[in-house]
């Protein structure tokens, strides 16, 4: 028994030290590129072969100096605040129409449902970019181009997400449906006050990825947009970097600025989006 509990001990030593070491082996990148948006530019090339390019710089009034001036550069709050705008409406919007379709696929019953549905599936093996260009068009045609509209639109359906909606709400008793349209309640209706508070597992996981593929996005919209006040911060970023002269310690500013809310977003919705992940296959909540 004394033996058993070595053996396990060990295990759980090797397996944190392990852990710990692939989890800083991911940290490093992060924390130079924040160190170095905290040093002066000369600083971030001297120290590049060394643990200093690990450490901020010792003047600590030296460290808002890249920030301020970027700020003073470029309109960094406006590419920022665009990028929020967009991962707002398209997390609001895929929640929506993802969550009605899914809704329409588990609970409707309509000639050739499961053939439209193994279609849908279907296409979870298609790259998104090779249909970049159909979409263009479909974009063009719609005559929205150079608007937010074209940025938003075409990120709101999503094959996976509607996969994901349809088996929590197939995990869901048809009793329930049957006793609320008793109670006079419209499709419509259970749908809203029934059905979607009860996927909320799903609603934080399509959220949450929602948003962080809106936020990514640059292929999208850099081919929509041509008024550079309507850029998100990744395209921005593109242009900040290729603006001369180029300052290290900037660049590194503005790539900060841009990972800090998808840290933000991962750590309060972690535990929604793991849940939903997991039961994402098996329809459980």
């Amino acid at each position: 028994m004394p033996n058993h509990n070595y053996k396990k001990m060990a295990n759980t030593i090797i397996s944190t030290i392990l852990i710990t070491l692939l989890a800083l082996l991911f940290l490093f990148p992060l924390v130079w590129m924040l160190v170095s948006s905290m040093k002066p530019e000369a600083a971030i090339y001297k120290d590049i072969g060394g643990i200093k390019a690990f450490l901020p710089s010792f003047d600590i009034g030296s460290w808002g100096t890249a920030y301020r001036e970027l700020l003073s550069r470029f309109n960094v709050f406006i590419y920022l605040l665009n990028s929020i705008f967009y991962g707002l409406s398209v997390t609001i919007g895929s929640i929506i129409v993802n969550s009605l379709a899914g809704y329409g696929f588990s609970k409707f019953r309509f000639r050739g449902r499961k053939m439209l549905f193994g279609l849908l599936l279907a296409l979870l093996v298609i790259p998104g970019e090779t249909i970049i260009i159909q979409k263009f068009q479909v974009v063009r045609s719609m005559g929205i181009l150079n608007t937010p509209l074209a940025v938003i639109f075409p990120s709101l359906a999503a094959p996976f997400y509607i996969y994901m909606f349809k088996n929590f709400f197939d995990a869901i008793s048809d009793d329930i449906i049957e006793s609320a349209q008793l109670e006079g309640a419209s499709m419509f209706t259970i749908y809203w006050r029934i059905m979607l508070p009860m996927a909320k597992p799903a609603i934080a996981t399509v959220g949450t990825l929602s948003f962080i593929s809106s936020w990514n996005d640059y292929i999208w919209p850099l081919m929509v947009l041509t008024d550079s006040n309507r850029f998100p911060l990744q395209v921005a970023i593109t242009n900040i970097n290729n603006t001369q002269p180029v300052y290290m310690n900037q660049v590194m500013a503005i790539l900060t600025i841009s990972t800090i809310p998808l840290i933000i977003v991962y750590v309060f919705f972690q535990k929604y989006l793991v849940q939903g992940m997991g039961a994402s296959g098996t329809g459980e909540k």
